[in-house]
């Protein structure tokens, strides 16, 4: 026994922690329980990670099953953590006024030349059916919490939402997002200065949304929703794609809470390994089988990314990836 706890000892003492699987899910909004659209930065001040997500009024019930005004009035909820694992709501994030409005989606957050940078979907109103005006706004910010507005993204169509920004490899800033006028295609715009876009065609015929872009093993890569799975794409310039032959989390789950698609992707790279977070209705749920809106309710989970005969792949089912070491304060 006593050479059992000295190894321990020794173990602890080099920084060998035991595998801790992150929770699943990793993380459930205490206000609306409807935490979706992750968006993971590090707080360079407070030197923590922090987690920013369109928080869905889930537990509004509502006469008309067809009416989706929970969808709408949504804040953009904070939370943060210390150890990487466990996460809690910190607040609820604030914006100006005269460049966002009261339904807020889709965060995407990039930290150039020591500034934040913000894209924010805005709704216009609270609508009971998906119509109205879609558009992005960019913001910048030095500690994630006082904003200022730095524009409108003009991108040539009213109905426009779902950032993903990247410093182009060839230069300058490179835009995904999904054009709602344009057949709900993901399209792609480039700019010099982040003020400038200009729109090139659709990256894939199929309409998706949510797309995320980030580099991973020496290729760059694109995960977006196709509400039947995440499609997939390759590139070694983010210019030029090649799509992945099959989906990522087109199944459902086997664990509680994970039992249904896995939509609107996030992938955060540390330490070349990527972890993918993103959200699950509650509709797979015992609770939803009595109650006729938990289906609204969603949640985050975390996956870790693996790569495959030179293809991404993911196993949900598999324990979450221990987080503690990527995602700890500093």
């Amino acid at each position: 026994m006593k050479l059992f706890a000295s190894l321990a000892l020794l173990l602890a003492l080099a920084g060998c922690a035991t595998p801790e699987p992150a929770p699943r899910p990793l993380y459930r909004d205490p206000v609306l329980d409807g935490a979706a659209d992750v968006s993971m930065v590090f707080n360079r001040s407070l030197k923590r990670w922090e987690m920013f997500y369109t928080n869905r009024r889930a537990t509004m019930r509502l006469d008309d099953p067809k009416d989706v005004s929970w969808v709408h009035a949504t804040p953009i909820g904070i939370a943060t953590t210390r150890d990487g694992n466990r996460w809690g709501f910190d607040s609820e994030a604030k914006f100006p006024a005269e460049c966002t409005g009261v339904t807020l989606w889709a965060p995407e957050i990039q930290e150039f030349d020591g500034i934040y940078h913000l894209w924010l979907t805005i709704v216009p109103g609270v609508h009971k059916s998906w119509t109205g005006e879609r558009r992005i706004e960019h913001l910048t910010s030095t500690d994630l919490r006082t904003w200022t507005c730095a524009g409108r993204v003009d991108l040539g169509s009213p109905k426009v939402i779902d950032a993903s920004v990247i410093r182009a490899p060839q230069g300058g800033y490179r835009m995904w997002f999904k054009d709602e006028q344009g057949g709900s295609k993901l399209k792609v715009a480039d700019s010099p200065d982040l003020k400038t876009w200009t729109v090139r065609g659709p990256v894939s015929p199929l309409p998706g949304e949510g797309p995320t872009v980030f580099q991973f093993a020496g290729k760059w890569w694109l995960v977006a929703d196709l509400w039947k799975g995440l499609l997939v794409l390759r590139s070694d310039d983010a210019l030029n794609w090649e799509e992945q032959p099959t989906r990522l989390l087109a199944g459902v789950g086997q664990h509680p809470t994970d039992r249904a698609k896995g939509q609107h992707p996030g992938v955060t790279v540390v330490d070349g390994r990527a972890y993918l977070f993103y959200f699950t209705h509650q509709s797979g749920e015992p609770e939803a089988k009595t109650d006729d809106r938990w289906h609204q309710r969603t949640v985050i989970q975390a996956a870790e990314l693996k790569l495959v005969d030179g293809w991404l792949t993911v196993d949900r089912d598999a324990p979450p990836p221990d987080l503690r070491s990527a995602f700890k304060a500093r």
